[in-house]
């Protein structure tokens, strides 16, 4: 176990989603200055070919195969054709790692959500990935082939708190794809990853804090995020490395130590350390958050009042 090879992208075909921009372009970049070929997937064709060149800028070798590829992934069909299409350029072999980096957040309060809504935050994290790796998965069995699957669910899949819960369920349903899949794929010798990012600082973000609560955007104050660079070299390390769960902060850590289960252990002995700060910590951490929500309620009950949410009963009742 001490003298474990370390993985190496180099030669290697790399494949990413969400690969035009955020965290799944610098994953691309990464990968290429690495020496690996690489495919990035993604819907706009225009994103797509700024990406392309900024992986041109940093390529390696004459004989590296960059490609983009214009599909949508959130369907098996769609995914599944877009792994045919990047598979053509190695002689028809799947790709010896998939990075599944496609997904959104919009973030807003519960009660403001309808059924339509919250299908579609499920839409945009959990079945952004999920048919990847289901066309993924059978490709490489049905061909005998290993490699490795990557998923990018986020902090917010150990826990949640108010304004998340459009988003965190399908982040918390990616985990829970990634665990069954770790355990069943050892079967094939194809290995399983997850990663769980905090802020990154992207297009995506900005976006998401224009419709984000007030309430969350207070609680979020004290986060300072990392650019999509420093978590692309956290998420590499951890695959080189062979971790299941990848986090690459103090707080991640302390989460991922928390929240372990029966989950593969990164290190016994540094998760023990990280399991008693959550232990003592995050309890302490979460009364704060708690009380910030206690403290918002006023506020909070004049936005709804401005969109006449709340329903006069009294006059109800007397008819």
């Amino acid at each position: 176990m001490f003298f474990k090879a370390k993985w190496d992208p180099r030669g290697r075909h790399c494949y990413v989603t969400g690969g035009s921009s955020g965290l799944g372009l610098a994953l691309a970049v990464l990968l290429t200055r690495k020496g690996a070929h690489v495919s990035i997937v993604a819907r706009n064709e225009e994103r797509l070919q700024k990406a392309l060149e900024a992986l041109e800028v940093v390529r390696q070798t004459p004989g590296q195969v960059l490609k983009h590829y214009s599909f949508a992934v959130d369907s098996e069909a769609g995914a599944a054709a877009a792994i045919e299409a990047a598979s053509e350029a190695h002689g028809g072999r799947s790709p010896d790692a998939f990075f599944f980096c496609a997904g959104k957040s919009t973030p807003g309060f519960f009660v403001e959500q309808d059924e339509a809504s919250m299908r579609k935050g499920m839409d945009e994290t959990f079945w952004a990935q999920a048919p990847s790796a289901l066309a993924a998965s059978k490709r490489m069995v049905s061909r005998h082939e290993k490699g490795k699957l990557v998923f990018v669910s986020s902090v917010l899949g150990y826990f949640s708190i108010v304004g998340y819960s459009p988003y965190s369920p399908g982040k918390f349903a990616i985990r829970g794809l990634a665990e069954a899949l770790q355990s069943e794929l050892i079967l094939y010798d194809i290995d399983v990853h997850i990663a769980f990012p905090g802020t990154i600082f992207s297009p995506g973000l900005e976006q998401e804090n224009r419709v984000k609560p007030k309430v969350t955007l207070k609680i979020e104050e004290a986060d300072d995020g990392a650019t999509p660079e420093t978590v692309a070299e956290g998420v590499f390390k951890g695959v080189r490395n062979g971790d299941f769960h990848i986090t690459y902060d103090f707080i991640g850590n302390v989460f991922r130590a928390s929240t372990a289960g029966s989950t593969p252990r990164n290190s016994y002995l540094t998760d023990m350390f990280y399991s008693v700060v959550g232990y003592l910590a995050l309890p302490i951490w979460r009364r704060g958050v708690d009380s910030t929500v206690r403290e918002h309620r006023p506020e909070h009950r004049k936005y709804l009042s401005s969109l006449a949410f709340f329903k006069d009963v009294t006059s109800s009742s007397a008819k």
